[in-house]
């Protein structure tokens, strides 16, 4: 009886994550400073590693669960001390996002894009093998794909513009967790040593426009180049 009960709870706590999952996702899109976005990425990561977690103990996938143990790792002590190493304090404390749309017009988008994401993950859900998990995770993930993307496409400065591409890839390996039965290690091995480097990159390029250009905008970069 306890054993049949387990994987309920289970599913159970992975839908709470679930939601609090998606729920950081929009706080990305509402957020007006970089730190705000990036401590609302580095909730978001939690709850993936929490739900990567859950999805790996029942059935047993200890490759899921390497995943959310490297998660918790990379997105929330790496990539933020490194980023934080490399911009400067002015950026994430004192200077708002720059935005193409205001926040009310993106939360409105925000809600379209989740519900456009609800109805394509329905035939996904009838071409897999369809679990507890896969029910939730499929829609959110994408959903939580399409906020990252919505994210990137509207911010103008280089550091959201990073927490939005690395928010997409949350939501991809979100849906892909459930619906997987054997993540390959190797795989999220080298995703995470990409976004490594991709958050050492960007930070070093903002450091360098704010320096030179005096702005953080992804678009100074065309101003850094050689005399």
């Amino acid at each position: 009886m306890a054993h049949a009960a387990s994987p309920a709870v289970l599913i159970e706590l992975n839908d709470l994550a679930s939601g609090l999952f998606l729920l950081c996702a929009f706080g990305m899109v509402a957020a007006r400073q970089a730190q705000a976005c990036l401590r609302l990425f580095m909730a978001q990561s939690f709850f993936f590693g929490v739900s990567a977690i859950l999805v790996g103990v029942h059935p047993l996938a200890w490759d899921l669960i390497a995943v959310g143990l490297l998660n918790f790792v990379t997105k929330i002590l790496l990539i933020p001390w490194m980023l934080r190493r490399t911009v400067s304090e002015e950026v994430y404390e004192r200077r708002e996002i720059v935005q193409v749309l205001n926040v009310p017009a993106s939360l409105l988008i925000a809600l379209g894009l989740t519900i456009v994401a609800y109805f394509v993950s329905e035939p996904m859900l009838r071409a897999v093998a369809e679990t507890g998990y896969a029910r939730v995770n499929v829609p959110i993930g994408l959903a939580a794909l399409l906020l990252g993307i919505y994210t990137l496409a509207v911010r103008r400065e280089a550091v959201p513009q990073l927490i939005g591409l690395l928010a997409m890839e949350n939501g991809a390996f979100f849906a892909g967790t459930a619906i997987v039965s054997g993540l390959s290690l190797i795989a999220e091995l080298a995703i995470a040593f990409d976004a490594l480097m991709l958050a050492f990159v960007m930070g070093v390029l903002t450091k360098a426009i704010q320096e030179h250009v005096g702005t953080t905008e992804a678009g100074g970069l065309a101003l850094l180049k050689e005399k």
